[in-house]
């Protein structure tokens, strides 16, 4: 009765998230409990080089996330969903959506899987001294401008998909810091995107783009500060049965690392997070600057501001997403029945039985490109010695292992070049939703303590709802991290797992197969 009287008041509080393969939407309490979930399945699509998601399945997206969503509060409480206590946005972080004045969106959709941007981003990380991925907006920016693309004369304003879904429903150009600085370098101590690098841009860019750079990019919001609100156009576009009212107060978009670090409760000094899915990424907030220049390593923000390393790699669970859909084919031709989440716990906890060297298995999952060891495309690939004990077992072990293969070669860069000290790493994101199994691995991967939160399966969509909730429901004035502390975590339920020695030593071992077979994954790209 609490929960149903709670959405009945309008003091329920929604996220929604754009994640690469299903947006979802989370409705919580002031204490940040889940009320209700809602979901909406999508794929990217490969077109004429580029990946990306249409205007209209971003539009259609949006609207079957909430229906599904609004469906399960009446289900589940007997209500219709009405009014809420506030709202926000996340999406896949980076990527490039121009538009004209008039709303036009001038090209489709480039994510952030994209790595077709190698020549802008070598020439602004030059010009900066600082680390521009391909992936980062200006990337995607300065390199439209480097192939005399035709659309960028007509060019007003250019955000991220969160942005735009903001933008969309609430008419402001803004981003939450987070999100904005995996657009364009963010300077820590002001809050605002970087003056010094903006006029760096504007001398090299002179006379190539129709307005200024800060004139293009949206405005900066922090956790917490206001956003905008929930327009009777946007409300009506969100429920086009027209029960939702609006005047809904909006958090400020951000991205899903920024998300994630909420979701992990890790937007302090000292701790981590990694959020594994389609792609996976390794966040640390730091205590000093870097000492160095690292072409692997990002430096973005935490919502509230904080500087923080990011190693982000384009790929993860794509690829055992595909195996366990052959899998379910297999089984449903011999006659029997599975769902997909029984495969995907039946087939992870086989990788906890492998051998110590995978039995000589070795899998790469470049579904795209992985800048951290310089591939501009993928080649989805798995080999083995003639003599290897291809177990499923090993199979999976491979296949678990490999997903975080990229990310530890950025974690040696942190923790043996720069020195960084990190307390605790917690792990998010449908990797973790098979109790202990990728938790151990992570551990394995990390060599180091790791922590999921019974919210782990929820991941960002639930982290943008505690956003939303930080932004109307912070009667003390508490910062971001106090607020997490005493707020949302004090009592919510973790686990933390040491690494296992023997999974360490054979995470090791993989290592040093999956360096090595780096030029047979390239022979594969080349030919």
């Amino acid at each position: 009765m609490e929960k149903k009287d709670a959405i009945l008041n309008g003091e329920a509080v929604l996220g929604i998230e754009f994640g690469s393969t299903r947006i979802k939407a989370v409705l919580i309490d002031r204490g940040g409990a889940v009320l209700a979930v809602g979901a909406y399945d999508w794929e990217n699509k490969l077109e004429n080089g580029l990946w990306t998601y249409s205007r209209d399945e971003i539009h259609a997206g949006l609207v079957g996330c909430y229906a599904a969503l609004k469906q399960a509060v009446r289900e589940t409480y007997g209500v219709t969903l009405q009014k809420l206590a506030a709202l926000g946005f996340s999406g896949m972080m980076h990527g490039y959506l121009p538009f004209d004045a008039a709303g036009n969106l001038l090209t489709p959709f480039r994510t952030w899987r994209n790595t077709v941007t190698g020549q802008a981003a070598d020439e602004l990380t030059a010009l900066f001294d600082f680390n521009i991925p391909q992936r980062w907006s200006v990337a995607h920016l300065w390199q439209a401008v480097l192939n005399g693309e035709e659309h960028v004369a007509k060019i007003d304003f250019f955000t991220t998909l969160a942005g735009y879904i903001h933008t969309l429903l609430t008419g402001e150009k803004v981003l939450g810091v987070g999100e904005a600085s995996g657009m364009f370098p963010v300077d820590s101590e002001t809050g605002d995107w970087n003056e010094a690098f903006l006029q760096k841009f504007d001398a090299l860019a002179a006379g190539r783009l129709p307005k200024p750079l800060r004139e293009l990019l949206p405005a900066i919001r922090t956790a917490g500060e206001e956003a905008g609100l929930l327009t009777p156009r946007g409300a009506r576009f969100l429920d086009p049965e027209g029960d939702l009212q609006p005047g809904v107060p909006v958090c400020p978009p951000e991205g899903d690392a920024g998300t994630g670090m909420v979701a992990t409760n890790s937007v302090r000094k000292r701790t981590g997070n990694v959020s594994a899915g389609t792609s996976v990424f390794l966040m640390v907030v730091l205590e000093r600057a870097l000492r160095n220049l690292h072409r692997e390593l990002d430096i973005v923000t935490t919502p509230d501001g904080a500087p923080v390393a990011m190693v982000h790699c384009n790929n993860c669970t794509s690829d055992i997403n595909a195996w366990v859909s052959l899998f379910g084919e297999v089984t449903e031709a011999a006659g029997g029945t599975a769902s997909r989440g029984q495969l995907f716990e039946t087939l992870f906890r086989e990788a906890l039985d492998g051998d110590e060297d995978c039995g000589g298995v070795l899998s790469y999952n470049y579904f795209s490109g992985e800048h951290i060891t310089g591939f501009t495309e993928g080649r989805p690939l798995l080999m083995r010695q003639p003599d290897a004990r291809f177990t499923l077992a090993n199979f999976m072990r491979a296949q678990l292992f490999t997903c975080f293969g990229a990310i530890r070669i950025g974690f040696d860069i942190l923790e043996k070049e720069e020195n960084v000290a990190v307390d605790s790493i917690l792990g998010h994101g449908g990797f973790f939703k098979t109790p202990v199994v990728g938790q151990s691995v992570l551990a394995a991967a990390m060599n180091a303590p790791v922590s999921v939160m019974a919210t782990a399966g929820e991941g960002g969509a639930w982290g943008i709802a505690v956003l939303a909730d930080y932004l109307v429901n912070n009667d003390a004035g508490e910062t971001l991290p106090d607020f997490l502390n005493n707020r949302i975590f004090a009592s919510l339920e973790k686990t933390t797992l040491a690494p296992d020695p023997a999974l360490v030593a054979s995470f090791g071992r993989f290592m040093q197969s999956y360096r090595k077979g780096l030029s047979v994954e390239r022979a594969a790209l080349e030919v």
